[in-house]
């Protein structure tokens, strides 16, 4: 059974807002008690947190559908709604956020470091936070925003000091259990590893972590053997270790051929060239291993390798390996810069910006005009349309914020298409600029006397429709001699 996931896909949705209540106040006595609709409650987030006790995203390879609670609704007498809860998510330390199309979205390093993958949706108002000077008792609410819905993906690259590299069978389990407490799977067979082991190790006042990943073999950056899926674990490691097999029983391999594929590997994956390497020539306590170990030893050092032989099985020449590699890792460490405290950067809007846009463009040969914005899109969703006065209310929203005069410099006329929201969302309507004039022209609680003024440039497209219709029946009707 699979116990370690480096991978997965996740199905996040957050919580949607609790629609706001339309409510008037009634008690005995009190005729004009006045709009008491309560808001409702804030969706839930989904949010991704370091938890340095989880190793592995094995619980959402079994489970990658998560959803936050939703926001309750608002409720009479100035009741507002309940919050959803937050859906927190642990994730490994090390974990990286992406999209489907594989942008970097959060970089998870360190306990406690979160990231809201989806935001809850925002509560809409109810009557009474609605009412005003000019509409007393608003006949309506604001709905509630839907949630988020994201597809994302989890990737763990392990966060360590320093990795082993090297083929199958050299021995990089062997050296991480005698250096560290880490108590790998270990056997006389190739890819006994199948997953990244993590240790720590000890040297004098350094402490540090040591990764031993399954085995390398030719062609690992193209996906061959385990090495691609794995590979991404030695990203973050600031010491390359090349662990190589002096007493391998394969007549067509030796150490410095070894070191060469891996080394070319390595290359080929990228973003690895600026590590230190170390080599270890492990096996010496074999006659054999500790001869082939003497006799290449002068080859790897004039390339500049720093290069240890040990014996995993015999305990031999671990002392020096540890506290060489404990020097380059506070080396590393030391010239790492220092983490500053996150900056607060302020941006100020624009004067000139409007916070939405027109954009002319054509739907069926017909004129549409399209308008982008935040509020704009985010007003169309809390409105209720079978509320006339809720919809005189968007109406005279969207008239204060100037979408009315920037239609009309794109060249709007009485019965165009306007069309808020993205082209698989939006909402169309006929524009018809009489339907923006304020509020004063209200009536009953839930209606709007707008909507009863006749529309010449609506009817004179109803009326172009129906003689379609006609003519096309007349065509089915007609038969041939």
């Amino acid at each position: 059974m699979t116990t370690f996931v480096d991978r997965v896909e996740l199905h996040v949705a957050a919580g949607n807002g609790g629609h706001g209540c339309a409510s008037v106040h009634r008690e005995k006595f009190k005729p004009l008690g006045g709009p008491d609709g309560g808001n409702g409650g804030r969706g839930g987030d989904v949010i991704l947190t370091v938890d340095q006790s989880i190793t592995t995203l094995l619980e959402y390879h079994h489970s990658p559908h998560r959803k936050a609670t939703n926001g309750k609704p608002g409720e009479g007498g100035n009741r507002s709604g309940k919050d959803g809860q937050d859906l927190v998510l642990p994730v490994p330390d090390g974990t990286v956020v992406l999209d489907k199309a594989g942008n970097v979205l959060a970089d998870l390093v360190g306990h406690g470091t979160s990231y809201v993958a989806a935001q809850g949706g925002r509560g809409g108002l109810g009557n009474a936070a609605l009412a005003s000077a000019r509409r007393k008792a608003p006949g309506f609410a604001l709905l509630g925003e839907p949630g988020d819905l994201q597809d994302i993906v989890l990737e763990l690259k392990t966060v360590a000091d320093v990795a082993l590299v090297g083929y199958p069978s050299a021995g990089k389990s062997s050296l991480i259990s005698v250096l560290s407490a880490a108590k790998p799977k270990i056997a006389d067979y190739p890819f006994t590893t199948l997953v990244p082991n993590l240790g720590v190790v000890t040297a004098g006042s350094t402490v540090y972590t040591i990764a031993d990943v399954p085995g390398l073999i030719p062609g690992a950056s193209q996906g061959k053997g385990l090495g691609l899926e794995f590979l991404r674990h030695v990203e973050r490691c600031s010491v390359l270790v090349h662990v190589l097999d002096t007493a391998t029983l394969e007549s067509d391999r030796d150490p410095v051929s070894d070191l060469d594929i891996i080394e070319a590997e390595l290359r080929e994956y990228g973003g690895l060239d600026n590590r230190p390497r170390i080599v270890v020539m492990n096996k010496i306590d074999v006659p054999d291993g500790k001869d082939l170990a003497e006799m290449v030893r002068p080859d790897l050092e004039a390339r500049g390798y720093r290069v240890f032989e040990v014996s995993a099985v015999a305990h031999m020449g671990l002392k020096e390996l540890s506290f060489a590699l404990a020097e380059l890792v506070a080396g590393a460490r030391a010239a790492k810069p220092k983490e500053e405290a996150t900056r607060i950067v302020i941006r100020p809007k624009a004067v000139d910006d409007a916070g939405f846009t027109v954009t002319p463009e054509e739907s069926g040969g017909e004129p549409l005009f399209r308008v982008r914005g935040e509020k704009p899109e985010r007003w169309v969703r809390q409105t209720d349309f079978n509320n006339d006065e809720a919809v005189g209310y968007l109406a005279d929203r969207l008239n204060r914020l100037g979408v009315e005069e920037e239609l009309m410099k794109a060249g709007a006329r009485a019965g165009d298409g306007v069309a808020i929201g993205p082209e698989d969302n939006a909402v169309v309507f006929d524009w018809e600029p009489t339907m923006m004039s304020g509020a004063e022209m209200l009536g009953r609680r839930g209606e709007d006397h707008r909507f009863e003024a006749p529309r010449p440039a609506a009817q004179r497209r109803r009326d172009k429709d129906a003689e379609r219709d006609e003519a096309s029946r007349e065509y089915d009707d007609f038969e041939p001699f």
